[in-house]
């Protein structure tokens, strides 16, 4: 309880007028300084601690939900106002559906009721122009509380500023699933002609069907033939045509029509996408971030040292991954200012060496 009154303290001395002037003075210093290095593009939080922190304050979970939205607030002001382009946050796992009925229905009326408060005219997302875009499954929300999302999508849909991904309710093995399933479903369809892929293995399949073709026609024309010097001058004709132009199947009218394996060839020309460009990037244009800059740093507050199944695909290995020990709703911008400036200097001593190690190539290159 003592912990409580400290904070009470605190927090009523931080918001005196002259203490507000002077912090937000010395706020926008330090992010003006921060302007200046390289800012990544894309950063994503594990919102976690806000039941740990009503615990160890003694108040209720919702309020300890409530204290963490103030908490995004503020860091969305700094993400944005420091160059930030796109935030992503981790709002809701489909894991917390086996929480208490009560905690879950007061999550979603929260949500609810912050989306509309974030997304209002005048308000964060308006002044720093961010759109909101609901990343999850949809089918698993109640029609209210997807009202309330549409709504804050379409409030902000004109903003081009910035763009903040609330994952609600999410799991990255849920998002790589929809993608492999929309994969599948695109490749299932038949291409058009013109739009056929010709890799290696598709050509080697059609050559060898058509050669197969040939062959079985060939052995047809033998069995009906009446004489063996017939059948000689079949077999120079169709040698010499095939020799010319092995990919081309034998046209003689006569065989087309008793040959049972050129239909399957005339099924085989429409022909589906090949499986064989399925590439990383053929799945990231699936993902529910497709068209959003790479993942560059990804947070986590309260200690814990995992990623609970969040962003699994888009951390790559130039994603900083940072665990804090403060609990969510304690983080601020004293907090995030020295992850921030950490990866600024990581960021810088990349560059450096990268150099180094050009220069040094070119200087060999030159010596050679």
């Amino acid at each position: 309880m003592p912990s409580m009154y400290l904070s009470q303290i605190r927090r009523w001395f931080l918001q005196s007028p002259p203490m507000e002037w002077g912090i937000m003075q010395l706020r926008d210093l330090l992010i003006g300084a921060l302007r200046q290095g390289p800012i990544p593009q894309h950063v994503a939080f594990v919102m976690d601690g806000n039941r740990r922190f009503a615990r160890s304050h003694g108040i209720e979970t919702v309020e300890g939900h409530n204290l963490g939205f103030e908490a995004l607030a503020r860091v969305l002001e700094v993400c944005y106002k420091s160059g930030v382009k796109v935030v992503t946050i981790y709002a809701f796992s489909i894991e917390n559906f086996k929480r208490s009925k009560f905690e879950v229905d007061a999550l979603m009326e929260m949500a609810k009721t912050k989306l509309s408060q974030l997304a209002q005219h005048g308000d964060l997302l308006d002044r720093y122009g961010a759109s909101v875009r609901v990343l999850g499954q949809r089918e698993l929300l109640k029609e209210d509380v997807l009202e309330a999302m549409d709504r804050a999508m379409d409030l902000t849909k004109g903003n081009r500023e910035a763009v903040l991904n609330v994952c609600f309710p999410y799991t990255s093995h849920d998002e790589i699933t929809t993608a492999i399933r929309g994969t599948v479903q695109d490749y299932s369809r038949p291409l058009p002609s013109q739009q056929r892929s010709f890799s290696e293995s598709h050509i080697t399949h059609t050559i060898r069907a058509r050669r197969l073709s040939v062959s079985d026609s060939l052995l047809k024309v033998r069995s009906h033939s009446p004489s063996s010097s017939a059948t000689s001058d079949t077999e120079e004709s169709t040698s010499s045509s095939t020799t010319l132009n092995p990919d081309t199947p034998f046209e003689d009218p006569a065989l087309l029509e008793e040959d049972d394996t050129l239909p399957e060839l005339r099924k085989f020309r429409d022909t589906y996408p090949d499986p064989e460009t399925i590439t990383p990037e053929v799945l990231n244009d699936h993902m529910f971030t497709a068209d959003l800059p790479p993942l560059e740093l990804l947070v986590r507050t309260s200690g814990v040292e995992r990623l609970s199944d969040f962003m699994l695909w888009q951390c790559h290995q130039d994603t900083e991954i940072v665990f804090l020990k403060c609990l969510w709703p304690e983080f601020d911008l004293w907090t995030f200012l020295p992850v921030l400036v950490e990866w600024q200097w990581k960021r810088r001593k990349g560059k450096e060496s990268e150099r180094g190690v050009r220069s040094h190539g070119e200087k060999l290159v030159k010596a050679s």
